[in-house]
């Protein structure tokens, strides 16, 4: 049985690919597409963050959708097929992780289980300061026994919006408060057996409001200039992929001349 999510892919792959939305238009907004789709903000959003990962639509602005179509060279295949999703069985499931399997069905090859991880919704922040210098936590992760620099960010809550949770969790874990934060792209970190759509936010400015207030998430909090970015990517002390997207999304896009809020 197809699965609402599912469902929703697969009408806007077909709005694209019939042209009802062609190259460069933009998609009704998500209020539209919730109502007209009959799925929840959570739900659209996990789709159209993986849609943007395949390159199906691109992201520009905080929540706004368009059809690749411009200053891109390379067209997007269209002779491969999906696999066929026959249906998922939960193995372990809790309020942090989702342990499932899969029936899946590549074409042409046999069906088999395949284990899934499906994790939560994640916002991570980059604020900058007119002294090229961005806002980090040196922290210790005990999973992989380490200490490294990590930008803030966390779990966006059930019906909050991920740029409120990437601008709540810059103030509670560093102390300070964003002046503004702009959607830069979504992106799915493990795409191969984990679910857990991550959302990449870059702002300019920020206010000192107080120490920091979860002190489980907890780290030395400092202004890193973002000349020393490199080095310390070469060293090995930049830790988590939202960190290193980030970064490397506002260096490139330094090197290019462009905003570093400019979609990619």
């Amino acid at each position: 049985m197809e699965t609402k999510s599912a469902r929703v892919d697969r009408t806007i792959r077909e709005w694209i690919a019939t042209g009802k939305y062609p190259p460069g238009s933009k998609l009704p907004s998500e209020r539209k597409l919730i109502e007209d789709l009959d799925i929840g903000r959570t739900q659209l959003r996990v789709v159209l963050g993986r849609l943007a990962v395949e390159g199906v639509v691109e992201v520009h602005g905080r929540s706004s959708y368009r059809v690749p179509g411009h200053g891109v060279s390379v067209a997007t295949p269209t002779d491969l097929e999906r696999w066929q999703i026959h249906g998922e069985r939960t193995l372990y499931d809790n309020r942090w992780v989702k342990l499932g399997l899969v029936d899946v069905e590549p074409p042409g090859l046999e069906r088999f289980e395949h284990h899934v991880v499906r994790l939560h919704h994640v916002a991570v922040a980059a604020v900058l300061d007119d002294q090229d210098r961005v806002l980090m936590l040196w922290r210790y992760r005990f999973v992989i026994d380490s200490f490294g620099w990590e930008l803030p960010g966390g779990i966006v809550d059930e019906g909050e919006d991920p740029a409120a949770a990437a601008a709540r969790e810059v103030e509670e874990e560093t102390g300070w408060r964003p002046d503004d934060l702009k959607h830069v792209v979504t992106y799915q970190p493990m795409v191969g057996m984990v679910d857990s759509p991550h959302e990449i936010y870059v702002g300019h400015g920020a206010k000192h409001v107080g120490e920091p207030t979860d002190l489980e998430e907890a780290g030395h909090v400092a202004w890193v200039p973002l000349a020393d970015i490199p080095g310390l990517m070469a060293r090995g002390e930049l830790m988590g992929s939202g960190t290193l997207v980030a970064l490397l999304h506002v260096l490139a896009s330094r090197a290019g001349g462009k905003s570093p809020t400019t979609a990619v």
